[in-house]
């Protein structure tokens, strides 16, 4: 099997270099001249934005009650000025890019509230089951930015962003082994920003190789009851070293090549195979079947994986008001989840931290 093409999508075969095709498809997706640009739906589009918009106001208001993490790692980009950068959150300063994506980051992942995606394509047997969350739109705003890129094309670059994290996290669970869902981010995010910034493929792979190779982060970060501030800043750590590691990819470091087959790496270390990566991977291009199209907007301060129930509660009570005249009426509600969504619900340290 190799890496094939349809009208909607693209293959990556597990027996071909998923870095150096993630790169490639990045390249053509967000290429400004590129006949095979990105084409996604209306409602892709409209979806997203719905998602931004959700995050945007997620990390201002994270910044307005001076939460911890993000009014550090805002103060620390100050530090970081740069003619040739961009802005954090509520400033026109432009500091390095690296930094304003980082603080911008971590103001938009602070009350994990901001959406998230579930990991489950069971049509193609893409049951992996990990979790992830879009923090990292930053990336994609900061690249157009930097590039002199157009909105339109900031938007295309965050839904990229969430198809290339959204589909890893449906054929590899990095929870399984103790590592950190934000991995799946940061090869996206390295990917949309080298894309935006004109990298080759070449360059982008080798980004990736970096990321994978240098900074794989542990759920050490997350473990029993602590809150600490690396937990809600994993991504946007994870974020800040893939945008330096295409940074310096694209001054021509080169970083470890075909990652994904690699003997050494998470991938096949965690899940052996014979010489082949442990998954294929599908990427959208046009039509209306995107990552984001499957994410949730979280409905309580709770688990992303209850909002299901809380949505399929409302919908009952909205279409049936009668229940709320006598609600002792009701013997049982039964609700059906997925694992690892009933574990991570019923774990005593969510609820309880």
């Amino acid at each position: 099997m190799t890496t094939m093409t349809s009208k909607d999508s693209v293959t990556l075969a597990r027996n071909t270099n998923q870095a150096l095709g993630i790169g490639e498809f990045a390249v053509r997706f967000l290429g400004p001249d590129s006949k095979e640009q990105g084409t996604p739906d209306q409602s892709v589009r409209d979806r997203t934005m719905l998602f931004f918009t959700d995050s945007i106001l997620c990390g201002v208001s994270a910044l307005a009650l001076g939460t911890n993490a993000p009014r550090i790692l805002r103060e620390e980009a100050l530090d970081y000025p740069g003619e040739d950068g961009v802005p954090v959150m509520g400033s026109t300063t432009k500091v390095k890019a690296e930094k304003a994506i980082l603080a911008n980051c971590s103001a938009v992942r602070e009350w994990d509230s901001n959406g998230t995606n579930f990991g489950f394509r069971p049509e193609h047997g893409h049951v992996a089951g990990e979790f992830g969350h879009n923090d990292f739109y930053s990336v994609a705003i900061a690249a157009a930015q930097l590039a002199g890129r157009s909105g339109e094309d900031a938007l295309l670059g965050m839904i990229l962003l969430d198809e290339i994290r959204g589909r890893l996290a449906e054929v590899f669970s990095l929870k399984s082994y103790k590592i950190d869902h934000v991995v799946h981010g940061a090869i996206a995010s390295a990917a949309v920003y080298g894309a935006m910034l004109g990298a080759t493929a070449e360059q982008i792979e080798s980004a990736i190789g970096m990321c994978v190779a240098h900074f794989i982060p542990w759920r050490a970060i997350r473990a029993g009851k602590q809150l600490s501030d690396s937990k809600g800043a994993s991504a946007a750590i994870s974020t800040e070293v893939a945008i330096i590691s295409m940074q310096r990819s694209m001054r021509g470091f080169i970083g470890p090549k075909d990652i994904f087959r690699n003997p050494e790496a998470i991938w096949r270390q965690f899940e052996p195979t014979d010489g082949d990566a442990p998954f294929d991977l599908i990427l959208s291009h046009s039509g209306s079947d995107f990552a984001v199209m499957g994410m949730h907007f979280k409905l309580g301060l709770y688990e992303h994986q209850s909002a299901g129930a809380l949505q399929g509660l409302i919908n009952l009570l909205l279409d049936n008001p009668e229940i709320t005249d006598d609600p002792s009426q009701i013997k049982k509600i039964k609700v059906t989840a997925y694992e690892p969504a009933f574990g991570i619900i019923g774990d005593p340290a969510k609820r309880d931290p």
